[in-house]
């Protein structure tokens, strides 16, 4: 990455963190995190767009149909898993514009009874995105929920899907077995104290996993998670943001830039083996789209758009590549302990 570790923008959030700061003292970084991304003024993710070629990133659903199909029919074969239930709920944790929901639900009709079955629940906080998911999912033909968590939703056999959600989740820094704090220096600017060392990053997913723990006492329960990060624990800093598709240093811009951390998919697998969910994985993206049949589905679209075939070409090899999105982005199942491997991980 290369960006001037000292720019710093005015935004309405600094100069609102800076007050806060000063009355309260230095914040950690897992509050600046939650501030820059939730604030209910100027949070990143209360108002910005931010996926899309005008936003600051592209997701994999962006890139290719293909995904979202692939993840409609893994949700079906899943549904028989279960039993066929009459009805389940079908819900996404930050559905960014709605795309993968929209191919997942296209791809979902090849199976009536399970698009019968049913019920989309979408888990959003942000007002600019549910407008932009109403217009994807307008023509969909299943009805559609918005909920501020996955808690109010229907107490049925529920199978999750979530893209680039985990890695939003506010984590903490320790250097030396210091924490870490976001403070202000003589020149009025925000900085992060102390500033040099070994730092360790820590995420507590514990709310998450154990809302989906407690889900799955009570009915099947099967969840599917994409993220970039790394296989094992290890110390290093991850936190990152990115502003119209840019890199930047995370003080620069607050409120207005996507802050992320990578996953560490050790300690979050550990976590839900400790409230007894069974875990699937982790694999890398590529291993897992290529077990669901990617460069097959790839083929018969080509040879159906043969206009398009090296868009879908060029696509699905972003999503696969070992050097890119292939090997980085990793996929994680998390399931009820009676339920069988998720596909994709057999």
């Amino acid at each position: 990455m290369s960006y001037d570790p000292d720019a710093r923008r005015d935004t309405p959030l600094a100069r609102k963190l800076k007050e806060r700061i000063r009355r309260e003292g230095p914040l950690s970084v897992a509050e600046y995190m939650d501030a820059c991304l939730h604030d209910p003024e100027h949070g990143y993710y209360v108002k910005q767009p931010a996926i899309g070629r005008g936003g600051d990133f592209i997701t994999a659903p962006e890139i290719s149909q293909i995904f979202g199909e692939l993840i409609g029919l893994w949700s079906a074969v899943v549904w028989q898993q279960m039993g066929s239930p009459a009805r389940v709920n079908l819900v996404e944790l930050g559905p960014g514009r709605g795309t993968l929901m929209r191919d997942a639900l296209r791809a979902a009709a090849k199976l009536q009874p399970f698009l019968n079955a049913i019920n989309v629940d979408l888990i959003e906080c942000n007002e600019t995105l549910i407008d932009s998911q109403r217009a994807t999912l307008s023509g969909c033909d299943r009805p559609v929920a918005w909920h501020a968590s996955l808690a109010t939703t229907s107490d049925t056999p529920t199978i999750v899907i979530a893209n680039e959600f985990l890695d939003t989740v506010p984590a903490s820094q320790m250097i030396g077995g210091i924490p870490r704090h976001v403070s202000i220096d003589a020149s009025d600017r925000l900085v992060f104290t102390p500033a040099e060392g070994t730092i360790h990053e820590h995420q507590d997913h514990t709310a998450l996993i154990a809302g989906l723990a407690h889900r799955s006492t009570n009915a099947p329960l099967a969840a599917m998670f994409f993220d970039y990060g790394h296989l094992a624990t290890a110390p290093g800093e991850t936190l990152q943001a990115l502003r119209a598709h840019q890199f930047e240093h995370p003080l620069t811009s607050p409120g207005t830039a996507d802050l992320t951390v990578h996953i560490d998919f050790e300690a979050f697998a550990t976590a839900a083996q400790n409230h007894a969910l069974a875990v699937d994985g982790p694999i890398t993206q590529g291993e897992f789209l290529g077990r669901l049949g990617i460069v097959e589905r790839a083929s018969r679209l080509m040879s159906a758009n043969p206009a398009k075939a090296g868009e879908i070409e060029l696509a699905v090899s972003r999503l696969i590549a070992p050097q890119g999105m292939g090997s980085r982005f990793k996929a994680i199942g998390l399931r009820s302990p009676n339920l069988p491997i998720l596909p994709g991980f057999e």
